[in-house]
């Protein structure tokens, strides 16, 4: 049952990301890019929750949470750049 449960999140995702990808080539504002790739970060760490629920190791959420701290940098980097033109004051 489990793994139907796993197939049918997976397809869910993978429908998402690739709203995401739309959003991403389609946004008409900057601020909607940076809202699709910061969603695309959050869809990648459901893959791979996904995947290391389906593979039993913990070694898939440690990769998780990194992608969750390296995702939330990069998404107040890109937004502080665009505010103010500058990262580093």
């Amino acid at each position: 049952m489990i793994e139907y449960a796993l197939n049918f999140g997976f397809v869910c995702v993978a429908l998402a990301l690739l709203m995401n990808l739309y959003r991403l080539t389609a946004g008409p504002t900057t601020a909607d890019r940076v809202l699709a790739v910061d969603t695309m970060a959050i869809n990648a760490i459901a893959l791979l929750v996904l995947y290391g629920i389906g593979q039993a190791t913990a070694m898939y959420f440690e990769g998780a949470l990194l992608f969750a701290m390296f995702g939330f940098v990069s998404t107040v980097a890109y937004c502080k750049f665009v505010l103010r033109g500058d990262i580093i004051e």
